[in-house]
């Protein structure tokens, strides 16, 4: 009988925790996956030594002032360096890849995405934004170039996981959890007071900088319900956030029965990454089991809307619609990166979000390029307001 071959996988972000993860899972099974490509931002280091462990036919720096350093290392064992968001986007669509795995953090994700998806590739997607900016054009061309996008954010494998053997027809909510990230228990008037240490401390996941920013806000949960509108394919007024601090449930969905479905595991993404990679099948894992006995109770309730308003704002852009989704997703990264810098005040990143998305004018059907467009808006828009904000 003729062995099946190892699926070629290319991972864009591969020295992020996502990234990581990732060469883990491909690490254990190295029957059914190889590395043909890896691609990160500025991390010369990790993904020159990735690059020896795996040995890649194709290695992108998105930062090209690294590239130099990066051909010092790795040149004569790698057959092709490439270097900025076109190289990137080149590795994306490289030939011989038969997974793309986008765990690029932010809008740079959309342009690879779509070159990816252009080549009809498995996609397994970690990047929330791509489907935030463009939800209804990358579904258009996945259609169209008959790829396959499968989610790696927990929350929306657990969805996909739940929704095997069911149609999107059949559902009557999806209930998408939140740890509550690590302000859940904290009071909103101390939220000026916190450091930034505080506020970067994940009770559940290691996360990178900008999405633990985010889980701090919850606007990554505002974000996931606009991914999930376009995913699943199902309507804004269908999908609830559900607030899980013991993050044992990654999510449920609910049918027209009344019957819930619910996929638990423990908490390592290193679950929802292999599942998108050996879709259909499930693989062996050493991980733990999930000790049932270990949780007593787990508890759930609505997200404080008042405290985290970034959860609304994900509400009214997904209903929106059109251009407001990217306009949203480039002001949080504008404010979180200010925050990062430590040039604005965490309490603030609402405020300034809400004011830039009632100062756009909305374009109900974007191209690629209005939505870029509305995405540099935004950026400017921020940058202006935080110059009239008091110190």
């Amino acid at each position: 009988m003729k062995t099946q071959s190892p699926k070629r996988v290319a991972i864009l972000g591969s020295t992020g925790s996502v990234g990581m993860n990732t060469l883990k899972v491909i690490e254990a099974h190295p029957k059914e996956f190889t590395v043909v490509g890896l691609a990160a931002f500025s991390n010369v280091e990790r993904l020159s030594e990735q690059a020896r462990l795996f040995g890649p036919k194709a290695v992108a720096i998105g930062e090209k002032q690294r590239f130099p350093e990066l051909k010092s290392k790795i040149a004569g064992k790698v057959p092709t360096l490439l270097a900025g968001e076109e190289g990137v986007t080149e590795l994306a669509a490289m030939e011989g890849a038969d997974i793309v795995v986008v765990a690029i953090t932010g809008a740079a994700a959309l342009k690879p995405t779509l070159a990816a998806v252009a080549q009809g590739r498995r996609i397994g997607l970690a990047n929330k934004e791509t489907l935030v900016m463009a939800g209804e054009l990358v579904l258009e061309k996945v259609s169209r170039h008959k790829a396959t996008l499968l989610p790696i954010d927990s929350e929306h494998s657990a969805i996909f996981q739940c929704l095997q053997g069911n149609s999107n027809g059949e559902i009557r909510r999806i209930l998408l959890t939140s740890s509550g990230g690590p302000l859940r228990d904290v009071p909103l008037e101390r939220f000026g007071r916190l450091t930034k240490a505080q506020i970067m401390n994940h009770p559940r996941w290691k996360m990178g900088p900008k999405i633990t920013v985010d889980s701090a806000t919850m606007m990554n949960k505002g974000l996931e319900v606009i991914e999930a509108r376009w995913l699943f394919r199902i309507p804004v007024e269908k999908i609830e956030v559900l607030v899980h601090p013991e993050a044992v449930v990654h999510s449920l969905v609910e049918f027209v029965d009344g019957s819930i479905l619910a996929q638990l595991g423990v908490t390592d993404m290193r679950i929802p990454i292999q599942y998108a990679l050996s879709y259909p099948k499930r693989l062996p894992s050493s991980l733990p089991s999930l000790n049932l006995v270990q949780w007593k109770h787990l508890t759930f309730e609505p997200p404080n809307k008042k405290k985290f308003p970034c959860v609304g704002l994900g509400y009214q852009a997904a209903l929106l619609g059109g251009t407001v989704p990217a306009v949203l997703n480039a002001a949080n990264e504008a404010c979180v990166r200010a925050f990062l810098e430590d040039q604005l005040a965490f309490p603030r990143i609402p405020g300034l979000i809400e004011k830039t998305l009632r100062s756009h004018r909305l374009v109900a059907k974007p191209t690629l390029a209005e939505i870029l467009e509305a995405d540099a808006w935004a950026h400017e828009e921020i940058r202006c307001r935080m110059k009239r904000l008091r110190p």
